[in-house]
Formats: C-alpha cells, structure tokens, sequence
C-alpha cells in the first residue's frame, strides 16, 4: 500500500505522506501494512515481531501520530537505554517538531515527577524513568495518555532490564486498562503468549526488506546452508576476520564485528586497520583523519585508549564500546553512518543499542565469560539480535551474519545453535535475586496495593504469574514483605499495608531497599566516628548493590590486599577477612572507592584508565552513579538525623571530580576541571575574583579564548550581583 493511501486511511493530513517520501519512503511493507490494519487506528493493543530493518518503527510513528492529530492524545514511547531514547528524540523530532508537534525526553532524575513533561505529544522515557514516574502516581502522566510504544519488548527476557519493564507495564494495565500499547521487537519467540498477556493481537512477519543469509567461514570458505561453498580469494592469505572484511569492503560494503571483550574489539581493529586502510577513497581518508585530529585536539577527556582509537579512524576501521567517552561514541557511529568507516570492532552491547546496520556482520565469539559461571555460549537471542543489524535497506542488495567455526566439530554446532534455531522464547525474570524485593517495595510506595490481599492481586497481572508457579511467587512475596517490615520500610496493621517515610523515601529515590539499608547503617556508624574519610564514604556506596564496580583482575589483588589491611577499621560497614566469603567482592568495593578519590584529588581520565583501567565511559558512568547515591545518603542523613556536613561537599566534589577548593569555579558554565584549576592557579580563585578580572587577560590564559573570557567574566559578575547586589 502507498504511504498516501495509508495516511488517507488514517486520517492524517497531507504533510505526513509528504515527509516520508522526502525520506525515501513511498510504499509499506507487508508487516507494516498488516500492523496498520489490525485495528491499532482503534485502539487495539499490538505486539509487532518482525525483523530488524523491516519498518516496525514506521508504524509507531504513524500511529503516535494518528494519536495527536485524529485522537488528540499523548504517547509515551519506552525504550531500555539512554542511548536508544537519544536516537529515538532525534529522529522524532526531525519528523514531527516542524508541524507543531512537541517531542520531549526524560532519562534521570529518578525522584523527579517533572509535571512539565504531560505538555509533550510525544514522551521519550526508559524503562526506569517511567516506572519511577508511577511510583509517584502523578495525575499528569495519564491526562491524555492514549498510547504507550514498548520498543525492544524482547528484553523481557534479560535478567536486569527485565523485571522493571514487567512490572511498568503491569502497572500501566492495571491503572488503565483500556490504555493502548505497542510492543515492539525482533526476536520473541512466544509472541502470541507475550501478546496474550498484554491483552493485544499478534503480527507476526519473517520478512526482510534486505535478504538475509546466515552462514558459517570455515578453512577460507563461506557455507551457506542449502548453497555450494564459496571460496574467499583473501581467504587463503589470511586469517579469518581480516579476509572476511576485506572480501565485503572490496565489494563496497561495510562490516560490523562482534567480539566477547572490549580488549578483543581494540586488538581487532589494530589488525584490520593494517588491511583496510588502502582500499578508501582519497576523499574518505581525508575526512576520517581530520576526525582523528578533532579528538586528539580535545582539552579534556582524551586519553590513550582515545588515542589508540584515532590511529585506527584514518583507516578506515574504529573499536566501540561503553569504556569510550560518549562524545567519541557518537562520533565512531556518526562516520559508521556516512559509510567513512568501514568496518567496526564491537562488543556484544552494541547488538541492544543504537541502530548501525551493515551489509556484513561477523559474529567473531558466541562464548562470553562470566565470574560465576565460567565461559558459556550467548543466548540463541542475542545471536539473532546481532545478525538482524545486517543489511541496510536501500543500500545494501543482501545482509550477511557469518559465525566463524575454528573446527568441523563446531561448525555442526554452529549450525544447530545459532544458524538454524529461533530464539528463545522469553520468560520471566522477576524472580531474579532481589527484583522482586524492589519492584514490592515499589508496587507498595505507589500504593497499587493498600491491603495484603490486594499484593497477590497485582503481582498476579505479571508475566510471571502466567508463565510459573503462583505457590513460587506467594512465598517469595511473603518472604519480601517480611525483610520490608523488618527493616521498617512498610508498616502492617491488620489487613493494612502502607510504606514508612523511609519506604516512601526508597521508592522514590529508586534505589534498591537493601542500598537504602546498607546506607542507613553505614551513615549512622559515620555519625558516631571523629574521622570520617572520604574513602570510607566511597566504600560505603560502593557495597550496595546499585553501584557498578571497576573491573578488577588478579593482578591488582595483593596491592588491593595491602590496602585493605592497612585501611582496617576505615570502613562504615562489616568487611570480610581474607578468605571468607566476599572477600573478592570487597576488594573491587575498595578498588572503585579509590578510583573516587582518585578522581575528586583531580588525577586525569588518562592516569585513571593507566592506573585502574577504569576508561572515561566506564568513569562518567562510576561518578554518575557515585553522584546518585550520595544524594540518596544526604537524603536518608536527613530523614534519620543524622549531621554529615561534608556528604553534600563531598558529592559536588565527586559531581566536577575537584578538589575543594575549586567548587565555587566549576559551577561557572564552560569551566571544568582542567579550566578551573588553571584560573586557580592564575589567582582567579573564586567568581568574585574573576568578575573584577579584565577578559584579556584569561583569554591569554591556556585552553582559553577570546569569546570565553567574555562570557565567563560576565557570568561572574552577574552571579556576585545575584548573591550581593549591584556594585
């Protein structure tokens, strides 16, 4: 059907038809066609399984805007990471801000209800964000909400992601239940039992707009299952990866690689970028070396894994993963996009993340490492989520996922693992080791439930109910509520249930109850001491469970050691001695506390990755968190009593990464911490001093301009006349 008739169909004005086809959009596909006609325009829910690159995002943004211009309504559209809702605003934006249409985002701030956010047409939110939003049950998030999009509903499935988004939309059907969803994947393999349990219809479609063939690479040959093989010509002359890269760009196409680890992925791109270099146009290195010298031009934030990325760029090739600044990030994908590079090293992460389709994708390793369980082949899932990223529609005449075999033996499993098998199909992950207890606690704070029969009521909406024993979930529901009365964030009255103020609190910090408990005991421990070290607050959050640890390897294990024994008696919570049970885990607290105080004593990006291996992704993800859950600490000081003047310094300190005596400078606008250090010394030691300051003379000041001494010697002066007046 034409992109006209469609809009006809629906109702929706002339400039939408007209929009698509400026972006090369002019007839539906088959499995848009039959979403669109399945009674979505009336308000049926949906879930849509089909393949990646087959336009189920099309139908969402037809149907959001069916929502605001037919029905006048608002849409919420989910998504599972951060750097998916910035794609998604982006894109949106593009499309429907030119008409009027207002398109907003809202990714942190999980204590936040932001009533401002109900003026959107269209919402961009987490998972996490908009489960937070209904613990807080604000009247605004369902004033006119017609429509909720749930992208990637596969994740279900994940351990981690998984039991949030059950229990978000679990919530949204029980407070409206009329209210209409859209869930969107490629891969469930049980679409009509996640379809029946969210009350919607199932379309289900296997069709690619860009065929897709999966094979395996063996002994320099490509087999494909029911074609003769195929010789590789570079495939004899070398090894795997690099003739398969070479054999797709030869033929004007791009190759996305996935490996287990981040250092495989930067050990592949040095082999690759040794090959591909010489097969770019003169106008291609051109504009990937001038990339290279805009990140090596950076004032902050570049450090030698930055700069290994840049001797690879003019090549041709790139690494990404989550230990690359998000700025670089965004650049490696930006040049993937154009085409410039040409082949990208990856992690598996990529596979969930933002959309970089290729015509080749390589799936290098299908076994990962884990601590607990040892090496372990990927999900069957994941693989198809990896595969899918090949092809891009009209670019590419084929898409091609290759898994590499290193023996006969593996190709058969191979075959049968991954090549000829769906995915999995997805199951519940809300018993997972401490979901439930948060996601009750939550459930309660929302006040979903007021009484104890209503608790079985509502977790009985879950995917879990369906899918597994109800005697299983009633006891582990029993269980939870009872360390949540212990613990004193419920309280129970006979037949009431109703949370504490430090329940209530918890909830809406979105921090896990036991964080909340390790922290109320560690703070009251650090009330009661004379000398509280930052160190010891940084391991305090560092044991909870909601912060993310640095990596630790067993070379770093005696120094940690040592560490640990002289600090004894530092810490505001028990520790474990050598040898017992958690030890491991202590030292890797110890380890992230010490890259904290590392980093608020000013040491560079570049000693922090030389000394810890800690990468700038990696840090502003440690100091975002840090950062959170030492609001939360001040908050839960407060609610206790509990006097901690320094926890509010010690937390902007950690939010810029200064030592003290530069906090009034980095909350000036365009001043880190490089910046401010370098006025400091200048003797420009606070905004006073700077607002009597002659613009020329900072401008001749290093990593300072013209313009910037200007601005920042106006802001200065405009905030000393904010705290003390005119004159």
């Amino acid at each position: 059907m034409d992109i006209a008739e469609i809009c006809k169909l629906l109702g929706l004005p002339t400039w939408v038809a007209e929009s698509y086809r400026k972006r090369g959009i002019g007839k539906l596909y088959p499995p848009q066609e039959a979403a669109l006609k399945s009674g979505v325009t009336e308000g049926r829910s949906l879930v849509l399984a089909a393949p990646t690159a087959s336009g189920k995002t099309l139908v969402a943004e037809l149907l959001m805007l069916h929502v605001a211009l037919v029905r006048g309504g608002r849409s919420v559209y989910l998504v599972p990471l951060r750097a998916l809702a910035g794609e998604k605003f982006q894109s949106f934006r593009e499309l429907f801000s030119p008409h009027g249409l207002k398109v907003g985002i809202s990714t942190g701030d999980f204590d936040r209800a932001d009533p401002h956010l109900a003026s959107y047409d269209v919402l961009i939110l987490t998972n996490e964000r908009a489960d937070s939003i209904m613990r807080q049950r604000p009247g605004w998030f369902f004033r006119g909400l017609e429509l909720v999009v749930v992208d990637e509903v596969h994740l279900l499935g994940d351990p981690y992601r998984g039991p949030t988004l059950e229990i978000l939309l679990s919530a949204l059907r029980r407070e409206r239940p009329g209210l209409q969803l859209l869930a969107l994947s490629a891969t469930v393999g049980n679409p009509e039992e996640i379809a029946g349990w969210l009350g919607a219809e199932a379309v289900v479609s296997d069709f690619r707009p860009v065929p897709l063939r999966k094979g395996i690479f063996w002994e320099g040959r490509l087999c494909f299952p029911g074609e003769p093989p195929r010789e590789l010509e570079e495939g004899g002359r070398h090894e795997p990866l690099v003739a398969l890269a070479l054999d797709s760009v030869r033929e004007g196409g791009q190759v996305l690689v996935f490996v287990s680890t981040r250092r495989s992925a930067q050990a592949a791109a040095r082999k690759l970028s040794r090959h591909v270099g010489g097969l770019l146009t003169e106008r291609e290195s051109r504009e990937l070396s001038r990339l290279a010298a805009e990140i090596q031009g950076e004032v902050e934030g570049k450090t030698s894994l930055s700069v290994e990325l840049t001797k690879c760029l003019p090549s041709g090739v790139a690494f990404h993963h989550a230990g690359l600044p998000a700025g670089h990030r965004r650049l490696v994908e930006e040049a993937f996009r154009k085409r410039l590079l040409k082949v990208l090293c990856t992690t598996t992460t990529l596979a969930a993340g933002v959309n970089l389709p290729a015509r080749r994708v390589v799936v290098r390793d299908v076994r990962r490492y884990d601590p607990l369980h040892g090496s372990s082949y990927i999900p069957t899932l994941e693989y198809h989520q990896m595969a899918g990223r090949a092809g891009r529609p009209g670019l590419d005449p084929y898409g091609e996922a290759i898994l590499i075999a290193k023996n006969e033996e593996e190709v058969g499993e191979l075959l049968s693992r991954y090549v000829l098998a769906p995915p999995e199909e997805i199951r519940s992950q809300l018993a997972q080791e401490g979901a439930l207890l948060f996601h009750l606690l939550g459930v309660i704070a929302a006040r979903y439930v007021r009484a104890l029969r209503d608790i079985p009521a509502f977790f009985s909406l879950t995917l879990f109910a369906r899918q597994f024993d109800p005697g299983e979930l009633a006891e582990a529901l029993r269980r939870g509520l009872r360390y949540l009365e212990v613990e004193g964030f419920v309280g129970v009255e006979g037949e009431r249930v109703f949370p504490t103020d430090f329940g209530m609190l918890t909830a809406r910090l979105y921090i896990h109850p036991l964080t909340a408990v390790i922290l109320r005991d560690g703070l009251r421990e650090a009330r009661r001491r004379e000398d509280r070290l930052p160190i010891a607050f940084f391991h305090l959050i560092a044991a909870t469970p909601d912060m993310e640890h640095v990596r630790m390897s067993s070379r770093d294990l005696p120094e940690l050691e040592a560490f640990a024994e002289e600090a004894e008696g530092t810490w505001f919570v028990e520790t474990p001695s050598f040898g017992e049970r958690g030890f491991r885990r202590f030292l890797a607290e110890v380890k992230t506390a010490q890259v904290l105080v590392n980093w608020i004593e000013e040491k560079t990006e570049e000693e922090l990755y030389i000394d810890f291996g800690v990468g700038p992704g990696d840090l502003h993800r440690i100091v975002e968190t840090a950062d959170w859950l030492l609001y939360s600490a001040v908050r839960i000081a407060e609610l206790f009593h509990l006097r901690l003047p320094e926890l509010s310094r010690l937390r902007r300190r950690v939010r810029y990464g200064v030592r003290e005596e530069l906090l009034p400078l980095v909350e000036l606008k365009g001043i880190g911490r490089v910046r401010a250090r370098i006025l400091y010394e200048a003797g420009y030691r606070d905004p006073f001093a700077l607002s009597k300051a002659d613009p020329g003379e900072i401008a001749k000041l290093p990593h300072f301009g013209t313009k910037l001494a200007e601005s920042l010697v106006q802001e200065a002066r405009d905030h000393v006349s904010a705290y003390y007046g005119p004159g």
